[in-house]
């Protein structure tokens, strides 16, 4: 596999709310020596929901 690639894992919508990065910085600081990393999106059609996505590195 290509080192500078990212592949997307998973993918899910959710509802939005104000503290979801709070939880995605906290996965993105303790997991990223294992390869992962984590993102979270507004929907752009939805502004209340939220499109959460784990990636490996």
């Amino acid at each position: 596999m290509d080192n500078n690639k990212i592949e997307t894992l998973s993918t899910i919508r959710i509802q939005y709310s104000q503290d979801l990065y709070k939880i995605v910085d906290l996965l993105n600081r303790t997991l990223k020596e294992d390869d992962l990393m984590f993102g979270l999106a507004l929907d752009d059609e939805n502004e209340e929901e939220a499109i959460f996505t784990i990636y490996r590195t």
